[in-house]
């Protein structure tokens, strides 16, 4: 078993919090020139790469 780092902790809880949809209220207030999150991953699909 490994031990996640400080470091390697903190970049997947900030990869968790960017992986949520845009809020509908946002793409209203934009007139949807803004629909989708750019950093949004399947996990099957897009892998991430921590920090070593």
């Amino acid at each position: 078993m490994s031990k996640k780092t400080l470091s390697q902790k903190r970049s997947l809880g900030k990869s968790l919090k960017r992986n949520r949809r845009i809020p509908v209220l946002a793409i209203l207030r934009t007139h949807r020139k803004v629909q989708h999150n750019r950093f949004q991953r399947e996990w099957r699909h897009r892998k991430l790469r921590t920090p070593k």
